[in-house]
């Protein structure tokens, strides 16, 4: 229904076109649009932008033809961005392109056949066709009679060809926050855990001293490339047999093409086996040169651990067809003589070369845009084929076999790959044989059966931080020429001859489909650019063609997930970040690629960590201690499919994210981590509270001590009170006690003559000072007071004048008198409570008379 509904869309869409190129008024529907090219002064500021991006030129009411929306484009010094809709800036994916992805760019003229009413004329349509290495083709619409296409066209081609290195943006960004750290240093790193030598840590001192030169019982890291002169594309430190010295390691060099010897590029950490990598060897038109240095140094390879006798088996997987190897003789390459290497065997594997990739690629994009459900001609399948169709981008159908995409051979070429490394990793693994891989200069398929088949038996290589080390190994160090396979901007050796940064033209290698022509004949009116000789070739996008295919049949081997895959690559291919200038190790020194450009791994890893385990890169199916070994898949396993998150993206967005299995379990994996958090979060809300309840509960057991405490002192504290008062009393006394906590004491007889005052004391309770007031009436004020205070109260001139058990030096006996017994400490006097009640105090006490005695 809804292709239905799109199909009728469109064709009015091409009617109306149609009418309005046969009138001259195109711009009649998008007269909404400002039409005229912005410049850099008028340009506005876009908020999509990245740092250091800036726009060059934009136009208004473009057409994107694949998807039939209107809106702005804009050529930056990094991109192409097509935001759908005026005065917004909701960028469309498919529309936007970074300028190094972009493989041709072309002005085209479609030629529509007119309506019968209209047929005395031929109207057409100005168009830019874009085609992008990341499998897209797309093509945008521009009214007639402006200016907007050619100022577009001529944007991209200042912006594609900057004058100096130093324009292009990987450059004028610099590091930013994504700062690159030494590669030397990573590689040497691996180096050293390859020789089970992982404690020993790297640094750049190390290196500028040349003093890493390790070694184990067979193998050693060797120097004598420190300053690439013997192989200008090998890195500055190599793994040999420990048994052969660096004078016969620069002599045998000279037998292999581009001075590649063999060298170790992984260990079995328990047998001892090796994979070895090299170029072709230099054999002669008569095929009879020979080499003993290097003969010597491949028979190394076949060593044995310890005390075992004999030699390994070895092999030597040649890559090429052997036709090809046979046909490199007149060239003065060619393979290996069995009879010339003890105990070995030379295998062919039949992938074809670099140009056959190429085609290959070229045609399967060609199908892809063909049959998908967002063509570059802006119709279906369905009006393509006459009612037929396949569903507008249905992988099933696409994938049920081999030829129907196209004859493109791709998946041929993949399954070629994949069954060459799965062979490798079980003769190393099943056989504990070493294997020597070349093809012809040994930096192509050669790199990727040994990167494939590291992956298959090393499970450090199938995390993210072995990953990174497998590409810088046998990618980056080993010279893979990045610059030429990847059609990159060319930045080394830039300062001894001039800067070529064209792209290469794909003018024949992608033929317009038939079915397209029907609709309209593509006129190209001037490629981009052109190469004498074509280098371009996906040998890298391949490969990672290769690791999806593995990570399909091996879902829990790997931490990474598909996702990840295409990030790197469309990284790779944007040339955003300069981990992959260059053709070599040595070239991106000379240029301080390092230095000068951010770094794809920091970006990459930045990513995650923003997310998390729950981060779109992440595997959730990994299961390290599944398969902690190697992997050997069996032969009828390794028949590819379309991946359809990279090949599919494009031309048929829906079918590369509807029905798959990970994104479902994704989603169910977010919602269970929220639901986690959720419950993890409550469960330490709960354990708080309990905390706090715990807490109080402990607090009112105190208060609970503590008011129970000072309920029995205040009890004491009215008995004694209640016992000093009769005590007073029945001395004649009066007691008041105020609100204040005072103490009044009010004296009626007077036995002694003395004049009757009211004496009030207060007292200072820091100190136990007692201050006096004197009345006419007595009336005596007790307060607390400390034992060993002396006090001058008149009180106790009243208590020394009637005592009768005052001593003869006029002082008092207390407590030792009777008027107290045992020590009890109170307010203003000491006396054994318990006893006083009983205590009889006789009025001879008071007698004045008795004094005189």
């Amino acid at each position: 229904m809804s292709a239905s509904r799109r199909s009728t869309s469109l064709t009015d869409s091409s009617a109306e076109i149609e009418r309005m190129e046969s009138t001259g008024s195109w711009g009649d529907a998008l007269d909404w649009f400002k039409l005229e090219v912005q410049h850099p002064a008028s340009r506005s500021v876009y908020k999509c932008l990245l740092e250091a991006e800036r726009a060059v030129v934009e136009g208004r009411g473009v057409v994107l033809i694949n998807t039939n929306e209107a809106g702005t484009l804009i050529v930056t010094n990094f991109r192409l961005i097509f935001l759908k809709s005026e005065g917004t800036e909701n960028i469309s994916a498919l529309g936007t392109i970074p300028l190094a992805t972009i493989e041709k760019f072309s002005k085209m003229v479609v030629k529509n056949q007119s309506a019968p009413r209209h047929s005395e004329k031929t109207s057409s349509q100005r168009l830019l066709q874009v085609i992008g290495r990341d499998m897209r083709i797309i093509v945008f619409g521009f009214q007639p009679k402006t200016k907007q296409r050619q100022a577009i066209y001529d944007g991209l081609l200042r912006c594609t060809k900057p004058s100096s290195p130093w324009d292009l943006y990987a450059f004028s960004c610099g590091p930013s926050k994504f700062t690159n750290a030494n590669p030397k240093v990573r590689l040497l790193n691996e180096c050293f855990r390859l020789l089970g030598k992982g404690f020993c840590s790297a640094s750049i001192d190390m290196i500028d001293k040349g003093s890493y030169t390790l070694s184990n019982e067979m193998w050693r890291i060797s120097n004598v490339n420190s300053n690439y002169i013997m192989c200008p594309s090998y890195p500055f430190a190599l793994i040999v047999p420990k048994s052969i010295s660096d004078e016969e390691v620069v002599h045998a060099s000279s037998f292999r093409s581009k001075g590649r010897l063999p060298v170790v590029s992984w260990c079995h950490p328990g047998t001892g086996a090796v994979l070895a990598r090299s170029s072709q060897p230099l054999v002669g038109l008569m095929m009879n040169m020979r080499s003993n240095t290097d003969e010597k140094l491949v028979a190394a390879l076949c060593s044995q651990l310890g005390d075992k006798k004999g030699r390994r088996k070895l092999y030597i997987a040649d890559a090429r067809p052997r036709k090809n190897a046979l046909a490199n003789v007149a060239m003065g390459g060619g393979s290996e003589s069995p009879s010339h290497y003890f105990q070995s065997e030379v295998v062919f594997f039949g992938i074809d070369n670099i140009h056959a990739m190429r085609e290959s690629l070229s045609r399967l994009r060609d199908y892809l845009d063909t049959h998908g459900s967002t063509s570059s001609d802006g119709t279906l399948s369905l009006l393509r084929h006459g009612g037929w169709t396949w569903g507008g981008g249905n992988l099933s159908s696409m994938s049920a076999s081999v030829a129907t995409l196209g004859d493109s051979g791709w998946l041929i070429h993949v399954q070629s790959v994949l069954a060459g490394s799965a062979w490798i990793a079980a003769r190393v693994a099943l056989e504990s044989a070493s294997v020597l891989v070349h093809c012809s200069d040994g930096w192509d398929r050669t790199s990727q059966l040994i990167s494939l088949a590291n992956l298959l038996l090393d499970p450090y290589y199938r995390t993210f931080t072995g990953f990174q080390a497998l590409i810088e190994k046998d990618w980056l160090a080993f010279g893979h020429p990045f610059e030429e396979r990847m059609g990159m901007p060319i930045v080394s050796g830039c300062s001894d001859k001039p800067l070529d940064l064209s792209r290469q033209s794909s003018v024949g290698s992608f033929p317009s489909s038939p079915m397209r022509q029907s609709s309209g004949s593509l006129a190209p009116q001037a490629p981009s650019s052109s190469h004498a000789q074509n280098q371009y070739s996906p040998i890298f996008l391949q490969w990672i063609d290769c690791v999806s295919q593995l990570l399909r049949m091996h879902p829990f081997a790997f931490e990474f997930s598909s996702a990840f895959l295409v990030d790197l690559l469309d990284c790779v291919l944007s040339c955003r970040f300069g981990n992959f200038f260059c053709n070599s190790e040595k070239e991106r020194q000379l240029v301080g690629v390092s230095e000068s450009c951010g770094c794809l791994w920091a970006y990459l890893a930045d990513l995650r960590s923003s997310e998390g385990r729950s981060h779109v890169h992440y595997n959730l199916f990994y299961s390290p201690l599944k398969h902690n070994g190697p992997l050997l898949p069996p032969a009828a396993a390794l028949a590819p499919a379309l991946w359809p998150q990279f090949h599919l993206r494009w031309a048929c967005p829906s079918e590369a994210q509807a029905g798959e299995l990970e994104a479902q379990c994704r989603n169910m994996s977010l919602k269970f981590s929220e639901l986690q958090k959720a419950k993890e979060g409550a469960e330490k809300k709960a354990k708080e509270t309990t905390n706090a309840m715990e807490s109080l509960s402990a607090e009112l057991q105190n208060e609970k001590r503590l008011s129970s405490s000072a309920m029995a002192l205040a009890k004491r504290a009215s008995k004694e009170s209640a016992v000093i008062k009769r005590a007073i009393q029945s001395v004649g006394c009066k007691v008041h006690f105020d609100a204040g906590g005072d103490t009044t004491v009010d004296i009626e007889t007077n036995p002694m003559g003395i004049t009757r005052e009211s004496i009030s004391h207060s007292r200072r309770e820091s100190d136990g000072i007692v201050q006096h007031q004197y009345n006419s009436d007595l009336s005596i004020s007790i307060s607390a007071a400390a034992d060993d205070v002396v006090s001058n109260n008149p009180l106790n001139r009243v208590c020394d004048a009637i005592c009768p058990s005052r001593s003869r030096d006029g002082g008092c006996r207390w407590p030792e008198a009777g008027c107290a017994q045992l020590c009890s400490q109170l307010i203003g006097v000491k006396a054994n409570y318990d006893a006083i009640d009983s205590l009889s105090i006789y009025e001879t006490y008071f007698d004045t008379r008795g004094e005189g005695k």
